[in-house]
């Protein structure tokens, strides 16, 4: 399958366009991959239009009483979420600047500046690409590690004293797990990471760099284990985009070169050209065993198939309803922890002088408080009862919808809440509404109904909740 800087699509959400293209392509003209292919249907299901449109469609069947799993609040349940997430947001950044909703938020729990604690340890005496190569291979890890820790576990940070659990525990241990230089295999340069020091990782040493123990457990660990080791081979069986070593940070130059390495300032790139080339290089690593051609164009098992890494979807999943053309019926995508990884890679672009346009072609994301934000507000009702207590998969229908009422109702309550906070699009993009904002809403409504827990029970392998 070809690279996605070099595929053919439009810049704004529904394809990738290769870097330095603008000019040559109207992105108004559609072009659609061929289908009735892997590649072409791989393709188009990478894309955040095909997340979009998919989930609209589940919203509107939902509204028309068509779904067997929900039912949609009116549109006073809508304005009430909108306020929740407005007054959270107020209460967290009475300022102006609203920053993104990113891993680096994680990174200053506690009060702690851990960027410039990472910049002291690098020192004065590298220059703004060899930084963001850093601040890139720290967050891939970062984010590849952050699904859901579970109720109990917590990490103590040594230095500070404090206790932290949850999403910014998980922050916390992985920047210190980076700087010990865990992912490195190279003990020169610990402040990377690279493909030989990511599968020679064993569980037991991630284990202790978390602070893991029988009394301290910690959901997924080996399956998060297994995550990076198959991240060092994806990366090593690479090389054009992560270079010789098999680093994250190749991502930079692959994106950036273009541009020529002395000039990164003047470089302007799409936030889905992140995104799409995440997809296309790391397809292998998710162990979901969701290839393109295992469901057939009538939405037909299709058993066998090429077992080609270049057409694993990884977090995209079967649901009854959904239509596409050719290969893709049949498939939602929602690819939450590449646009989770996007989403935290944008600073590390801006900060060495990098533009990143277009960042409302990515979506919101489908996990436990963006989507308990809404089942909390009366947005999202299950038909039953009885669902809120089972226990469900990842790949089971129930879960799959509500993950795509969640990305279509956040489209229509963001600019709800941007009218309640008086900001245009343009001041308060989505990633901004999420980091306000919807996820933060979506813990405090937890924290008041049910100590923090999420409304639904899912099982969790530790690569997607």
């Amino acid at each position: 399958m070809s690279r996605s800087t070099d595929i053919n699509l439009p810049a704004d959400g529904s394809g990738s366009l290769r870097p330095g293209g603008a000019g040559d392509v109207d992105p108004s003209i559609e072009f659609t991959p061929d289908t009735a292919h892997p590649a072409g249907a791989a393709t188009l299901l990478r894309t955040t239009t095909a997340i979009r449109q998919r989930a609209g469609a589940l919203l509107a069947r939902a509204r028309r009483d068509e779904s067997q799993w929900f039912r949609i609040g009116n549109d006073d349940a809508l304005e009430d979420a909108a306020r929740t997430v407005a007054e959270v947001t107020r209460e967290r950044y009475p300022w102006d600047t609203i920053p993104y909703h990113s891993r680096w938020r994680h990174f200053e729990a506690g009060g702690v500046d851990r960027r410039q604690q990472l910049d002291a340890l690098l020192g004065q005496g590298i220059d703004a690409r060899q930084r963001a190569r850093a601040y890139i291979d720290l967050v891939l890890v970062s984010v590849l590690l952050d699904a859901g820790a579970g109720p109990t576990w917590h990490y103590t940070e040594s230095a500070s004293g404090q206790r932290f659990t949850r999403s910014e525990g998980l922050g916390v241990a992985s920047f210190h797990a980076f700087t010990s230089g865990l992912f490195s295999s190279d003990p020169d340069h610990p402040l990377q990471v690279d493909a030989a020091g990511l599968r020679g990782l064993v569980t037991d040493r991630l284990g202790d760099a978390f602070q893991v123990s029988d009394v301290n457990p910690l959901v997924g660990l080996a399956g998060r284990t297994v995550l990076l080791r198959r991240l060092g081979e994806a990366m090593s069986e690479q090389p054009e985009t992560f270079g010789d070593d098999g680093r994250p940070a190749g991502m930079f130059d692959a994106l950036v070169a273009p541009f020529g390495a002395a000039s990164p300032p003047t470089a302007e790139i799409t936030a889905h050209q992140i995104l799409s080339l995440l997809l296309e290089t790391l397809s292998r690593i998710w162990p979901a065993a969701n290839a393109i051609d295992s469901l057939a164009a009538d939405g037909s098992d299709n058993l066998g198939g090429t077992g080609d890494p270049a057409f694993a979807l990884g977090d995209c999943w079967r649901h009854s309803a959904v239509r596409g053309p050719g290969l893709t019926n049949g498939w939602m995508p929602f690819h939450k922890l590449s646009q989770w990884l996007t989403y935290s890679l944008l600073e590390p672009f801006e900060w060495a002088g990098v533009k990143v346009r277009q960042l409302d072609a990515l979506t919101a994301l489908p996990e436990y408080r963006n989507g308990g934000l809404l089942i909390d507000s009366g947005v999202i009702v299950p038909r039953e009862a009885a669902f809120l207590t089972r226990r469900w998969k990842a790949g089971d229908e129930f879960i799959v919808e509500w993950r795509a009422l969640t990305v279509a109702l956040l489209d229509e309550i963001a600019p709800r809440v941007r009218k309640v906070l008086d900001r245009t699009a343009e001041e308060l993009p989505l990633a901004c509404v999420l980091e306000g904002g919807t996820w933060a809403a979506g813990r405090v409504l937890a924290q008041r109904l049910r100590d923090g827990a999420p409304p639904l029970l899912i099982e969790s392998d530790g690569t997607v909740f």
